[in-house]
């Protein structure tokens, strides 16, 4: 995670919400995990506990000395509500401290309309009004690069949006701290505060399915680099000429492993028909039709060689797969290990690769997961996350 101030209200949230993430957690584990003294923590969890917002729980074995006495919270400390955006739907979880999500649900959405912030605005206005409990506040993944969390202006070409001031917009409707980043990204933070990411300072999570993204995170914060693009590599040239993809340029590799890649392979090589989709794809797989698991391996073996190209450059200590497209990961894995292991340098060819299930709701838990990370990393919220924090500090007055 990121360093931790010791001032004395931002330790304090941060403590709450590492109770609240992770669950019980001994004193020495807080000053571990938050980068602070133990002195720091004593103090601050001796003011929580007089204020019976945590609560000695048991006592667990020690590696030396006094048994560790583990705290917990006393009551909820609040909740998040997250949103991821498509070209076509706004999927919408409400998320309790700990991730457990409360509520989900769908709602149409036009990216392209006139009106598609105002929309969006009001879509997420009923979530907050909804919502039961002390909220801290809202968080949005979007399939875009977000420059800043301070100006919050959106590109993402999928929902044809240039420069779009998606943070200003719905933090003045909303009336709630509100956090904006690259959906990726967002899953990342879920990485963070609640996934195997929590063990490992740095580490990348790579997602395939419609298209090929990347979240790097450094140190326990998401790199973002200078315009908040850090991590597109779904569209590293692979080719000299190939496929146009839908940045504009051709021959990158989400033109070729992308949903809309593997289904014009598969088409062309009579795998499906010229009619078929992924779905189409992914049952011929299942029936063993040798076509059709060509089409994952060759896809495996590309994004295992360019996958190691990308451990080479940021040395990551995980690779976390996820994303809608390793629910077939069977297919994909048979190309991929031999490729990503035997292009890395030997030092390298340990490293954990973590494929992960997949859920509908986790890219919107991993929106919630933007606000819930907030505690933990200052440097990365800014004025929203410090809102956050004020907003988790009210528990404690």
């Amino acid at each position: 995670m990121g360093q931790i101030s010791p001032r004395g209200d931002l330790v304090r949230a941060a403590v709450l919400g590492l109770l609240g993430t992770r669950g019980a957690s001994s004193r020495a584990d807080i000053a571990r995990v938050l980068r602070v003294s133990p002195a720091t923590v004593t103090q601050t969890t001796k003011e929580l506990l007089q204020r019976e917002l945590i609560t000695e729980l048991r006592s667990v074995p020690s590696t030396g000395g006094r048994p560790a006495i583990l705290l917990g919270l006393v009551r909820a400390a609040g909740g998040a509500i997250g949103a991821k955006v498509t070209a076509d739907h706004v999927a919408i979880v409400s998320v309790d401290l700990d991730g457990t999500v409360r509520t989900s649900r769908s709602v149409p959405f036009d990216p392209s309309a006139p009106a598609a912030l105002e929309a969006l605005s009001g879509v997420l206005r009923d979530a907050v009004a909804a919502h039961d409990g002390h909220l801290l506040g809202v968080g949005v993944g979007l399939p875009g690069a977000v420059d800043a969390q301070a100006s919050g202006l959106v590109d993402a070409p999928t929902l044809g949006w240039s420069r779009f001031p998606v943070g200003r917009r719905l933090r003045d409707a909303l009336g709630v701290p509100v956090l904006v980043d690259n959906d990726v990204n967002t899953l990342a933070a879920a990485q963070i505060v609640y996934g195997n990411g929590r063990e490992h300072a740095s580490f990348m999570v790579v997602t395939i399915g419609l298209g090929v993204g990347c979240a790097i995170v450094h140190q326990g914060t998401v790199s973002r680099g200078a315009h908040g693009g850090a991590g597109e590599i779904g569209h590293i040239p692979v080719a000299d000429d190939g496929p146009p993809c839908g940045c504009g340029n051709t021959g990158c590799l989400e033109a070729y492993v992308g949903e809309a890649g593997l289904v014009a392979t598969a088409a062309r090589s009579g795998a499906i028909g010229p009619r078929g989709t992924i779905d189409t794809l992914a049952r011929a797989a299942r029936a063993g039709k040798p076509a059709a698991l060509e089409v994952y391996r060759d896809a495996g073996r590309l994004l295992g060689r360019t996958l190691a190209g990308v451990v080479h450059t940021v040395d990551p200590g995980l690779v976390v797969l996820m994303g809608e497209g390793v629910r077939d990961w069977g297919f994909w894995e048979t190309g991929f290990e031999e490729s990503f292991r035997g292009r890395l340098m030997p030092a390298q060819r340990g490293i954990r690769c973590l494929v992960e299930s997949w859920t509908e709701d986790q890219w919107a838990v991993g929106a919630a997961s933007l606000v819930l990370a907030s505690p933990f990393d200052a440097a990365a919220t800014g004025a929203q996350g410090e809102l956050v924090r004020a907003r988790l500090q009210e528990v404690t007055r």
